[in-house]
């Protein structure tokens, strides 16, 4: 019942969020004619309904990826404008409650969250590279180093254009990694405009000497996780929901399921399945538990999901929902990585946080 109550929390604010903004838009418009604020208030409820009428029709095979992609970018979009918009407006409202005058509040607030948003729309189209230093005090047959690029929530679909899908492909491939690992979301909302756009065709064009390997993360779910499965067949990419694979090399890679299948394999059973001699890698999309991963001695997990909040002030809720909510720790003898991401869920900006590609330069002992 979590995730239902989550969400008509969310809907509930964004309503009310959006009748303050459209009020405090009226009050700025002064004394314009009675015709210009019904136009007002009607273009201003039709981009408000954008957002929910999205999600309505996500997978209507009809919508063209064109169409889709725009109203879909402008849809979540305005849920940031609105959060900012909110904000610098309480801002000169709390200004007020002290008797002090503040002409042009709303024009003030316009500007500056136009500004922001020009702002993250620009960064994110920049993702950062990360890179880690790691030494693993384990053997691999005839392998002393690994380099391991890992990527988690890619969310292709309509927020995905054919041209950054392009653009991140050659950035992974630019590494010439030995290992590609996604933790998790590669599919937004729906596998419909995902294969419309034959998007696997781009996934086979990623190149690792010893494999690709991802798990599933709780977008797949939202997805249609036979459906995913079932797109993902069509690729180089191998599934690993609950599943190990172990390296010619002797590297083991521990594929668990998301966090929102409460039927995914315990530590326990994890546990009795491993060779705790050879290095253990871990994908894991959601960063909670970190615990289960120092049980399975795991020397390594790789986690995404939290996107590091995206947007300030975001970012801070994210450091006290989790133990790591983003970047690097390493707690008793098990490194972990939390990833903000390739790409977003929704709105196309990245504010006070980036979108990254992580390399792992490894060592093992021989």
């Amino acid at each position: 019942m979590r995730i239902p109550i989550f969400f008509f929390v969310i809907l509930i604010v964004y309503v009310f969020g959006n009748i303050y903004v459209l009020v405090r838009g009226l009050q700025a418009l002064g004394q314009v004619s009675f015709v210009m604020r019904v136009c007002f208030s009607v273009l201003f409820l039709i981009c408000s309904f954008l957002f929910v009428s999205f999600f309505i029709f996500r997978n209507s095979q009809q919508i063209p990826f064109t169409l889709g992609h725009v109203l879909y970018q402008f849809g979540t979009g305005w849920l940031v404008f609105i959060l900012y918009m909110i904000i610098f407006l309480a801002c000169t409202d709390l200004i007020k409650v002290f008797n002090y005058s503040f002409a042009y509040g709303f024009y003030i607030s316009l500007f500056l969250t136009f500004s922001l948003l020009v702002y993250g729309y620009i960064n994110y189209q920049h993702p950062k590279k990360q890179v880690i230093n790691l030494s693993f005090n384990k053997p691999l047959a005839n392998e002393e180093k690994l380099k391991i690029v890992a990527i988690s929530d890619w969310h292709l679909g309509f927020g995905t254009g054919a041209k950054r899908f392009k653009k991140d492909i050659e950035r992974i491939n630019a590494e010439n990694p030995d290992i590609i690992l996604i933790g998790g979301d590669l599919i937004d909302n729906s596998v419909a405009p995902v294969a419309s756009q034959e998007m696997e065709k781009g996934l086979n064009q990623l190149k690792a000497r010893l494999g690709i390997y991802m798990v599933p993360g709780n977008h797949e779910y939202i997805s249609g996780i036979n459906a995913c499965r079932d797109f993902l067949q069509k690729t180089n990419i191998q599934f690993l929901p609950d599943s190990l694979v172990t390296l010619p090399c002797g590297l083991q890679i521990v594929g668990r399921n998301d966090h929102a299948n409460r039927n995914r394999l315990s530590v326990s059973e994890w546990t009795s399945l491993l060779d705790h001699d050879k290095p253990v890698i871990v994908i894991d999309h959601q960063p909670y538990n970190l615990h289960e991963a120092q049980q399975m001695k795991a020397d390594l997990q790789f986690s995404g999901h939290t996107h590091n909040g995206q947007i300030i002030p975001l970012n801070f809720l994210i450091d006290c929902l989790f133990e790591v909510g983003y970047g690097y720790k390493k707690i008793n003898q098990t490194h972990f990585y939390v990833s903000s991401g390739l790409a977003l869920w929704g709105p196309p900006f990245r504010i006070g946080t980036n979108s990254e590609i992580v390399v792992f330069e490894c060592s093992f002992s021989q």
